[in-house]
């Protein structure tokens, strides 16, 4: 088994749209060929039906979606803000390049969410890896674990289910797109969180739950997943259909002999991994996690019907809440309104759709004292993780000097190596933690 590529585990996110033009469902490959067809800037070569951007990320051609992908990310404080604000960058400049290519040829583009991917590493080394702790084990014992929690945090009332499925070095999580950047870093959080925390347990049996007193479903039986040796779990594995019944119907069996709401359930889970969700989150996403978990603010399964904010996703993205029946919430006696809640990305370089609201007691101060709320109330400013650091100054056109040799970036391999072209004319290959070694000879 070849050695895991990078030097620092990593995650990613990967989203996934149907198009419409005029309101006709296309195949974006047979409509475009290539995403060059509507990008005008400058793109690095990545492969025919793909292309790499200059936000960092890529954008796909693939079984008849279009797919916006983050670059590589790694694991610390704060990395899945950092991944939530990355896609949301790449949606971002898929959107505009989307409009301009709207008006010079009359038409009207829209991106309808389809799935999101979340994709975190296993680099656990072989000779660590035993009978009970196998990537395929651990994929079955998510199956049973992440379903209950996920589906309160991003599923809505026409969701098909959660899957996961083994790749050689990562474990990957499909599930429904969330349009509202806030309850998808809360959803992140909870996945990586709970993911990097099991990988490091010395078995992946299912019964290691019982064992660390993790309630789940009682008669919960995931389903062998059509791709990759996964899994899956849609509403007929489950006792009764979780996208309909009331989150705070006590009404699941548990594994330890309890009936339970899938509320109740799924506080149980998170809580159970909340130090590693701390570890990988940031106030803001584990503020939201927590507020839908307690009924503080709303879940998606708790409104009639699935937002229209699913089928135009990108041309309006407020980062607090986007989807407007979440907001202004009424749970029992306390109020949670997100959009008060300050996300750590909220000062970052977004995109030029992003309209930020200050809260009200703000928004009444004079300029000065505006600024020093701001300082005192506000996340810090979310810094770049050093992978994505690597992409973005890939994509900038700037040449790397290492030594004495100027090299220019011409193509990404996958996402682990550059490809570049020396003064000779000559094709020079590196791994991205080699380009990361010499971050300091990019020239201007």
């Amino acid at each position: 088994m070849p050695a895991f590529p990078f030097a620092m585990p990593v995650a990613g996110l990967e989203a996934e749209f149907k198009v419409f033009i005029d309101e006709r469902e296309i195949i974006p490959e047979d409509y475009w060929r290539t995403p060059r067809a509507f990008i005008t800037r400058p793109l690095l070569a990545r492969g025919m039906k793909s292309s790499q951007l200059p936000t960092g990320g890529a954008v796909y051609f693939d079984g008849g979606v279009l797919e916006v992908v983050t670059p590589v990310i790694e694991i610390a404080p704060q990395c899945t803000a950092r991944m939530v604000r990355s896609l949301w960058e790449q949606i971002g400049f898929v959107r505009d390049q989307l409009d301009a290519w709207e008006r010079h040829h009359a038409k009207r583009v829209r991106l309808q969410a389809f799935s999101c991917h979340f994709n975190i590493s296993f680099e656990i080394a072989r000779q660590e890896r035993t009978r009970d702790r196998t990537i395929q084990k651990l994929a079955l014992l998510l199956a049973h674990l992440l379903p209950i929690p996920v589906i309160v945090m991003g599923a809505n009332r026409r969701s098909t289910g959660l899957g996961v499925r083994p790749r050689r070095d990562r474990i990957e999580i499909t599930f429904d797109f969330t349009p509202d950047p806030g309850l998808m870093a809360a959803t992140t959080a909870l996945i990586v969180g709970v993911i990097r925390e099991t990988i490091t347990w010395p078995s992946y049996r299912v019964e290691e739950l019982f064992a660390r007193g993790i309630p789940t479903i009682a008669g919960l039986e995931p389903g062998r997943h059509a791709t990759r040796n996964g899994w899956i779990t849609r509403a007929f594995h489950f006792p009764r259909d979780p996208f309909r019944t009331p989150l705070d119907a006590r009404v699941w069996p548990v594994s330890d002999g309890r009936i339970v709401s899938m509320r109740e359930l799924a506080l149980e889970i998170a809580s159970a991994f909340r130090p590693s969700i701390r570890r990988v989150s940031d106030p803001f996403s584990e503020r939201v996690l927590f507020a839908v978990l307690t009924a503080k603010a709303r879940s998606l399964l708790e409104l009639e019907e699935r937002p229209a904010e699913y089928d135009d996703v990108g041309r309006a993205v407020r980062w607090g809440t986007t989807i407007a029946a979440m907001r202004n919430y009424e749970a029992g006696r306390r109020r949670e309104d997100v959009e008060r809640l300050a996300p750590p990305w909220r000062h970052s370089g977004i995109d030029r759709r992003t309209r930020v609201t200050l809260p009200p007691r703000i928004e009444r101060r004079t300029t000065r004292d505006r600024r020093h709320a701001i300082h005192r109330d506000v996340e810090p400013r979310l810094s770049r993780s050093a992978y994505e650091r690597v992409f973005r100054q890939l994509a900038s056109g700037k040449r790397l000097r290492i030594g004495r040799e100027i090299l220019t970036p011409i193509g990404v391999k996958g996402w682990d190596h550059a490809l570049f072209r020396t003064a000779g004319g000559e094709e020079r290959m590196l791994s991205i933690d080699e380009v990361l070694e010499h971050m300091d000879g990019w020239m201007v």
